[in-house]
This record gives structure tokens, C-alpha cells and sequence, in this order.
């Protein structure tokens, strides 16, 4: 609400009053969409003081390190929720009831299964064909197999839209991921839970069912709890942006996986795998954390601090919690994994990062614990994708129900003026 008014002055101009506008919680936002009946608008290179929408569904202040969905704090979600559950919160705006809970995890259940030409259409790609570049095309592609319910107009087929993608990212993750090592597709079962069904169909084979473990479930779970959404960041305006054209919620989905993709965004747990890679041994983290205090020296400690937090992650303490049980669970010696351990270990009492903030984040701890599972790096911004899209779908859902205009950055043209050209 806008309770108050800024005032502009262009020189030459009179002065223009521009509401002030008022969220629940957060800094105050200038409202300037009647700035261009002036003749000018705002120069804003990447958004990063722009407000592009108004959204209830997260809320992120980086300074304090206070991440809330729908109001309810990620720690306490990580710790007393389940992804189901967190999923329903961010569709629907409030916790479910015990019946409402359990008529969406059936729902869920009862959707996880994918049209069985799908099974076809990966083919057509090569084996060794980056993960995510195949969950670009099959994700794009279910709009062809599910058009029954692509009127984005009718509430109903925005939930039916919205439960296919939460039910059929985990299993299509899964086909990926059996597609690239040549092993047989394995289908989803109803009796598990959604992050142990994800197991079943990554690691179990038809000759061969092994138990899920419960520890790595809960694991799996807080995984995709704590990515599931994390406000305006470059994937979610993405698929705002392409949804407010009208385009189908397949599509608008795709395209946020292929604004994931990009190693700014979604590929920083991937880039902290490859700086262990780099460091090589125990022995070796002492001379790579002077690298990485030396301004001169290009070499970047990856997992450490974040863009949006200035003081701390608050999912990287719940994520340490369950970085902790999984390896205790499986017992691993793995050279990679006690070189991470060092490198948490020498990085927390370190005055240098302390003092920087720079702790270890929900990359670097995510990392790890997909690496000990036994998930390829290749596939964890795929994982990212599965859980980010409840996110994606929640925002798409508060797009249009809001009846948001089609998005049209403007720019500042400095190439040629008019020309003619010399014949």
C-alpha cells in the first residue's frame, strides 16, 4: 500500500511524485510505472534495485540471513516438515490439515508415472548428453503428452499442471540419470515417499531391490526442502517472464531449467566438487586457502559465503546436521570427503572468514552429501531443477492468478542513430 510519496527532480522538468509503496516485512519500494508519461524511465542493469512483481509466497532478508516461506522460518520447516508438505505451503499459502496432507501426498503418488512414449523421445538423445540438456527437451516436451490441461485461465488445470510437475520431475531426474549409464528405466512406486521413491528409481535396479536407507531419505528430503525456493533469483524470473506471454506451464518450466543450468546460478555445488578436485589432497589446504586471501590470485573458494546472505546461509547449518549424519551413516573414506571436512574445519576458525562471513553454505554442504549418496556431479543441478519446481510453479500460479502484464524490460540505446545507407 502506498502510504507515503517519493519526490523526483529532472532538471528542466517539474518535479514528479512517485508512490511509495509498503510490504509486510522489508525495505520500502518506489513505485515508477508512471515514470515513463515523463518520457524517462529507470536504467537498472540486472534488476538488482527493482522490484519486478509482488509476490506472499518467500521472503529473503540476506543481511540478517532470514529465509521464510509463506512466513514460517527454512530451519524450522528443514526440521519439523517434510518436502510434501513444504510443497503444499508454497502452492496453497498455509500448512495442510492431517486430511489435506494426506489427499496431496496421494495425489502426488498417483502422478508420479510419465507417459510411457516418453521413453522414445530419450532416445533421440545421445548417451553421453549433459543431463540437463535432456530435462530441458523432456520437460518442455510434456505439454504434447499432458494437453488436457493447458488452459492456464482455468484454476483447475493450474493444479493439475502444477501436481503433474512436483509428481513427474523426480521420476523424468531419474530416467536422465539411468539413460546416461545405460541402465534399464526403473517406474516409481506408491508405497514410498517421495524422496525414497527418488532413490529407488536413481540406485535400484530390476535384478536387484535394495531397502532405502532412512537416513539418506531424510537427507534427500531436507535437500529438496531447503532449494525448493528461493524468492526472484535469475530461474524464478525466468519462468515469470515467460509465463506472463501466455506460454504453457511445461515450457515456462523448461525454460527456468535452462536459466538454472548456467554455472552462475545453479552449478555451484557441481563448483565445489571441481575445487576439491583442484586442491587434490589434505595436504594441500593450507597453501589453497592463502590463494584464496591473496586478491591477485584468481582461484576462488568455492561453497563459501553467498550473494544474497552477508552474515550467514540459514540452510547450511541444517544441511551441516544432515552433511554430519550421512557420512556417519555410510561410514565413507573417501579422500574427497576428508578433504571437505578439512576445508570446513580450517575455514570456520580462520579469522580471515570469519570475518568475511565467509562460511560454508548450503552448496558446499549439499555437495558433499549428494557426492556420499552417490549421485554423479553431473546431475546435481538436476536435483536442484526437481526441487525448485514447486517453487517455479508457485510463482507461475501467483503470476497469472494476479493477472501480471507481459514482462518488457525497456534499455538504454547507445548504437547508431538514423542512417542511410551509402548506395
Amino acid at each position: 500500500m502506498a502510504d507515503k510519496k517519493a519526490q523526483l527532480i529532472i532538471e528542466g522538468a517539474a518535479p514528479v511524485e512517485l508512490p511509495v509503496l509498503t510490504g509486510t516485512v522489508g525495505p520500502d519500494v518506489i513505485d515508477v510505472r508512471s515514470l515513463t508519461s515523463t518520457g524517462h524511465f529507470t536504467f537498472d542493469p540486472g534488476f538488482m534495485s527493482t522490484a519486478s512483481c509482488e509476490s506472499k509466497i518467500t521472503y529473503i532478508d540476506g543481511d540478517k540471513g532470514i529465509l521464510l516461506h509463506r512466513g514460517y522460518p527454512i530451519e524450522q520447516l528443514a526440521e519439523k516438515s517434510d518436502y510434501l508438505e513444504t510443497c503444499y505451503l508454497l502452492l496453497n499459502g498455509e500448512l495442510p490439515t492431517a486430511e489435506q496432507k494426506a489427499q496431496f501426498v496421494s495425489t502426488v503418488k498417483n502422478h508420479t508415472m510419465v507417459h510411457e512414449q516418453l521413453k522414445s523421445f530419450l532416445n533421440g538423445f545421445r548417451r553421453d548428453a549433459h543431463p540437463m540438456a535432456i530435462m530441458c527437451g523432456v520437460v518442455g516436451a510434456l505439454s504434447a503428452f499432458y494437453h488436457d490441461s493447458l488452459d492456464i485461465n482455468d484454476p483447475h488445470h493450474r493444479e493439475i499442471s502444477a501436481v503433474r510437475l512436483v509428481a513427474k520431475m523426480p521420476t523424468i531426474a531419474a530416467m536422465v540419470y539411468k539413460y546416461s549409464i545405460g541402465q534399464p528405466l526403473m517406474y516409481p512406486r506408491n508405497d514410498l515417499s517421495y524422496s525414497e521413491n527418488f532413490l529407488h528409481m536413481m540406485f535400484n535396479t530390476p535384478c536387484e531391490i535394495k531397502p532405502i536407507s532412512p537416513v539418506l531419505a531424510k537427507a534427500m528430503d531436507r535437500i529438496f526442502i531447503l532449494h525448493a525456493d528461493h524468492e526472484q533469483n535469475a530461474s524464478t524470473s525466468t519462468v515469470r517472464l515467460a509465463g506472463s506471454t501466455g506460454a504453457n506451464p511445461f515450457a515456462c518450466i523448461a525454460a527456468g531449467i535452462a536459466a538454472l543450468w548456467g554455472p552462475a546460478h545453479g552449478g555451484a555445488n557441481e563448483a565445489v566438487l571441481t575445487m576439491l578436485d583442484e586442491i587434490g589432497d589434505v595436504s594441500n589446504v593450507e597453501k589453497f586457502l592463502a590463494k584464496a586471501k591473496d586478491k591477485n590470485d584468481p582461484f576462488k573458494l568455492m561453497g563459501f559465503g553467498h550473494r544474497v546472505y552477508k552474515n550467514f546461509d540459514p540452510r547450511a547449518k541444517v544441511m551441516k546436521q544432515t552433511c554430519d549424519e550421512v557420512l556417519g551413516e555410510l561410514g565413507i573414506n573417501d579422500p574427497q570427503l576428508d578433504l571437505a571436512m578439512k576445508l570446513e574445519e580450517i575455514a570456520l576458525n580462520d579469522p580471515y572468514f570469519a570475518e568475511r562471513n565467509l562460511y560454508p553454505n548450503v552448496d558446499f554442504y549439499s555437495g558433499i552429501i549428494l557426492k556420499a549418496i552417490g549421485i554423479p556431479t553431473s546431475m546435481f543441478t538436476v536435483i536442484f531443477a526437481l526441487a525448485r519446481t514447486v517453487g517455479w510453479i508457485s510463482h507461475w500460479k501467483e503470476m497469472i492468478a494476479s493477472g501480471q502484464k507481459i514482462g518488457r524490460p525497456r534499455q538504454l540505446y547507445t548504437g547508431h542513430t538514423k542512417r542511410d545507407l551509402p548506395r
